[in-house]
């Protein structure tokens, strides 16, 4: 199935390299392939503002998992890439997130889709519009207007690797 957005984050170490890191190990599943990357921005921390600064992307994958295996493997992922999970929005070395399953709505106690906090992020609404132009389920108005709602403060710059 196309149409799966993953968000990524990482605030600690090696930034960059955690998001590489990550979406090698997305890859390496037999299960998941990634199709398409957004451009990686920095943004400053959304909720626990006493932390560094994160570098964030959005990538397209294909996956005929289902929604919860996937969640299953993500959170290997981030086990393997040394998360942990002390402080609720805290400093992490990767997070990902399902933003979109296709055109699914699941609302689980371990997961809900599209993701709960996706139409109040613009360090994710704006790198998903570089790679998706449809319509959020759920919602009747595209990202763009999303984006146009949101407070225009949030700190969010693309980011070079070689500066």
């Amino acid at each position: 199935m196309r149409g799966v957005y993953l968000g990524l984050g990482s605030n600690m170490g090696d930034r960059y390299q955690y998001l590489r890191y990550a979406i090698d190990q997305l890859n390496q599943h037999p299960n998941v392939k990634v199709i398409e990357e957004s451009s990686i921005y920095e943004t400053e921390p959304f909720g626990y503002k006493e932390q560094p600064d994160f570098l964030n992307i959005v990538i397209e994958v294909e996956t005929n998992l289902q929604p919860k295996e996937l969640l299953e493997y993500i959170q290997t992922v981030e086990q393997n890439l040394g998360r942990t999970r002390e402080i609720h929005w805290g400093p992490r070395t990767i997070d990902i997130d399902i933003l979109l399953f296709g055109d699914k709505i699941i609302n689980d106690k371990d997961l809900i889709v599209p993701h709960p906090y996706l139409t109040k992020r613009l360090f994710v609404l704006i790198p998903l519009s570089e790679i998706y132009d449809q319509g959020i389920p759920g919602y009747h108005i595209t990202i763009q207007e999303m984006i146009k709602k949101l407070d225009q403060k949030e700190r969010l710059e693309k980011y070079e690797r070689y500066q």
